[in-house]
């Protein structure tokens, strides 16, 4: 099998040719038709200059574009850079600043985000024909539907009359060893890690998840989950291109929507969360005959959770998982076919290539096989972190090549992984991680805000809510409306917190530094008297 994204769609695209490979809104992309795309990016890339190690950014949704320009970018010798498509004008700075792309890619709209404003305030002389002062390596921004963007290249000019790419020189296409994607994703530090993830490392984990899944040409896999997070792009995007299969596209979650295309296109397979599934069920609209061609796919959460994906959304051989964005999205998974009770008590044995150890979290010691420890993963994972948080790498990742994931697990009997908790200070909310630090320093930004303190509170559906703390500046009294607002106006949806309490002081230590443990406590207490009135 080809190792990196581009020679693996030339290799599908030759196996199977008119076989669907993408689908959304209606349309049918084949492997074929893919393929072509993609060439043609890449030749459009080359013809622009761009060349090998350059960082392509791509700032769309779940669209067949995503994908094609992923893959082209690789064709071209170049990295695709994926952002959130929560971003907002003040976010979009940092990781233009950050990621150093010569080419971003970008959806005009979506949802709340007017991205093409966003960007024309950004970068005002680049769209006059300068160099952005800014952006130095910026050359060009495309805006992948047609239209007049404040001046940028609309996409179907940007590929126009380019014959796909020919074979490039060796050392100018991307090999196997290179990177295919960089993945911002929140961690312990205030801003965004930017995750490196290699080409053979995506297609082999990824093969590896589609085999545990039981993946097969004919099954069409429903992704409504972001391909910028790593569990879209370096896990179901992987999966389903190594084994023939089609991807079914959601822009964003709707349950209704995700429903209609389950019946639609006689999905067998998806992808979900605790609180994906329970919104399938609510829907007034769900009936276990829609969703009659589901019988694979992936979940994260508790034994209930992938309980209720099994008998109640239908989805009987659904596989428990874990895993992180610098694990190419899981390590672990089990296997479709085991018994749904031993898919609720574990994750699932270590993927191919992947080792696990438990050390003591004080010694730093291996644990006696069985006993609970902190998890540390070695195999397919990152070979680090790079841009502004380079600097964390000694911290994330052991002497001897071990990724510190910061979760407390252990193995069962069978030498399976057993997930028991997080014992970091992130917050995992829906399947996004959130780094308390980065929602402080967006309160901190308000100028009646003097210190912040946020901690993650378990929650039944969303996995855990972010409540904040603050300290007001003397003499001034905010209320929670105005900072709420205030968050939601300079810091993606997912970074809001649930619920901010206002309070004379902050239990910190002698050093003065903030005592997360007792105010997770008042958090709890707080949640568990009242609930959280946000979210």
């Amino acid at each position: 099998m080809a190792r990196t994204y581009f020679d693996l769609c030339k290799e599908q695209a030759a196996r199977y040719g008119e076989a669907p490979a993408v689908i959304h809104a209606g349309k049918t992309v084949s492997y074929l038709s893919l393929m072509e795309k993609a060439a043609q990016v890449a030749a459009a890339l080359r013809a622009e200059g761009v060349r090998y190690g350059d960082r392509i950014g791509i700032l769309i949704p779940n669209r067949p574009e995503w994908i094609e320009i992923a893959i082209g970018a690789g064709g071209a010798g170049a990295v695709a850079v994926p952002f959130s498509t929560w971003s907002t004008k003040q976010e979009l700075d940092f990781l233009l600043r950050d990621s150093a792309v010569t080419h971003l890619f970008a959806l005009a709209r979506f949802s709340d985000r007017n991205y093409a404003a966003d960007l024309a305030a950004l970068i005002p002389d680049l769209l006059e024909g300068r160099v952005s002062c800014a952006f130095p390596r910026l050359k060009n921004v495309i805006i992948i539907e047609p239209g007049d963007f404040y001046g940028f290249t609309d996409y179907d000019r940007f590929l126009a009359d380019r014959p796909p790419l020919a074979v490039l020189p060796p050392g100018e296409m991307a090999s196997a060893g290179d990177d295919a994607l960089i993945l911002y994703t929140s961690g312990s530090s205030a801003l965004p890690k930017a995750v490196r993830l290699k080409q053979h490392g995506c297609i082999e984990n990824g093969f590896n998840i589609g085999e545990r899944q039981g993946y097969g040409p004919n099954d069409r896999v429903l992704l409504a989950p972001p391909l910028f997070w790593s569990y879209g792009s370096a896990n179901a995007l992987s999966a389903v291109m190594t084994h023939g299969a089609c991807i079914v596209l959601q822009d964003k979650f709707g349950s209704a929507e995700s429903l209609d295309l389950i019946e639609t296109h006689a999905c067998t397979a998806l992808y979900t969360l605790p609180g994906m599934t329970a919104s399938l069920i609510r829907d007034p609209a769900f009936s276990r005959d829609r969703v009659k061609t589901l019988r694979t796919g992936l979940t994260i959460g508790s034994p209930q959770d992938v309980h209720e994906a099994a008998t109640k959304l239908g989805v009987s051989e659904i596989c428990n998982v874990y895993g992180a964005t610098e694990t190419y999205g899981n390590c672990c998974v089990t296997w479709h076919h085991w018994p749904l009770e031993k898919r609720m008590e574990c994750q699932g044995p270590p993927l191919p290539g992947n080792m696990i150890r438990f050390v003591d979290e004080v010694s730093g010691a291996e644990v006696e096989f069985g006993q609970p420890g902190l998890a540390e993963v070695k195999g397919f994972i990152t070979p680090g972190y790079t841009n502004a948080s380079i600097d964390q790498n000694d911290k994330a990742f052991t002497q001897d090549g071990y990724y510190r994931t910061g979760d407390i697990g252990c193995f069962d009997p069978e030498g399976h992984f057993v997930f028991i908790g997080r014992n970091t200070e992130m917050i995992k909310r829906a399947g996004i991680n959130i780094s308390p630090a980065e929602v402080e320093n967006i309160l901190l930004m308000h100028p009646k805000v003097e210190s912040a303190g946020v901690v993650g509170v378990v929650d039944r559906e969303r996995g855990e809510l972010a409540i904040a703390f603050i300290v007001a500046r003397r003499g001034t009294e905010p209320t929670e409306a105005e900072l709420l607002a205030h968050c939601r106006s300079v810091a993606s949806k997912y970074k809001v917190p649930d619920r901010i309490e206002i309070r004379s002081t902050l239990p910190l230590t002698p050093t003065g530094k903030l005592q997360r443990r007792e105010l997770k406590e008042h958090a709890t207490d707080l949640v568990t008297t009242q609930g959280a009135r946000h979210g």
